[in-house]
């Protein structure tokens, strides 16, 4: 189970490298797998280039040797892409991920291009992630499964369309060989009986052990108390992706006791009372 986490604020506006620690340290006790920074949950498109190189540094820095950092590299040209995976190389990073990010909409030729220029450039791991909730972009299930049988270095894909069908569409095309994982909450149990090979998730920041609880029984088969677990968490996993990952992270973390800030604008805080009725679920999920 791989653990986003949110990039966090002072006052100022400034990144919280003390407070990420903290964060990192919670999601780490509690048992993830991995951590990811710099994804959609880490507002990577609303930070300058020396604040993500900021964040990517400080969370391999602190995680190393804890666990492997998948660090999201994507930016809207391929040219700066690269620069940043070739960063997350040389500070220590265990892979990348690259969700295309475009003005225009790209062509399948383009996107081949691109995620090709990526993966040729380092020697890392390359996680091709499909969103089209966030990109306008999509990437059907042949695509993705060709790109990890024809590119170099891409080994793996995350699918968050929120479409279960095509995850067990690139099963059938890629077999074991083409693991994907899950990045959509509310699939987590479906996702994981179609074949996902793990799950990407935020929750984690708010609900650590609960979270890691579920990922366990449904990796020791243990599927009744899983879905019986999940049952519990799907209410939660529901909100945060409906009212915007940055958005909701942020506000119910602040009910956990640790402050990350709030989201960069144009982005907003969330209204008080959705506040409220996040920290509802929260509680409801801690017991």
């Amino acid at each position: 189970m791989v653990a986003y986490p949110v990039t966090p604020f002072d006052a100022s506006g400034r990144i919280d490298t003390t407070t990420l620690a903290r964060l990192l340290d919670r999601m780490i006790g509690a048992g993830v797998d991995a951590i990811a920074p710099l994804g959609s949950t880490g507002e990577s498109a609303y930070l300058d280039e020396r604040e993500w190189q900021q964040v990517a540094a400080a969370c391999i820095e602190h995680t190393r040797g804890r666990v492997p950092t998948v660090v999201g590299v994507s930016d809207l040209t391929t040219a700066s892409t690269v620069r940043r995976a070739q960063f997350a190389e040389r500070t220590g990073a265990a892979a990348v991920m690259v969700l295309p990010i475009s003005y225009w909409p790209l062509t399948q030729a383009e996107l081949r291009a691109h995620f090709t220029a990526v993966a040729e450039s380092t020697a890392l791991p390359v996680m091709v992630y499909n969103n089209p909730a966030t990109t306008g972009i999509d990437m059907t299930p042949e695509f993705l499964v060709d790109l990890v049988h024809e590119v170099p270095n891409i080994t793996m894909i995350k699918e968050s369309s929120g479409d279960i069908g095509r995850m067990h569409r690139i099963v059938d095309l890629g077999g074991a060989g083409v693991p994907f994982f899950n990045g959509s909450n509310p699939l987590a149990l479906r996702a994981f009986a179609a074949g996902a090979a793990g799950w990407c998730t935020a929750a984690p920041c708010l609900v650590p052990e609960r979270i890691v609880e579920f990922w366990g029984l449904l990796r020791a088969g243990e599927d009744d108390s899983a879905a019986a677990l999940f049952d519990t968490l799907a209410p939660l996993l529901t909100a945060l992706v409906s009212n915007g990952l940055p958005r909701t992270v942020k506000s119910a973390l602040r009910s956990t006791g640790l402050d990350t800030g709030d989201p960069r604008r144009p982005l907003l805080p969330l209204e008080a009372e959705r506040a409220r009725e996040l920290d509802a679920l929260v509680t409801a999920v801690n017991g």
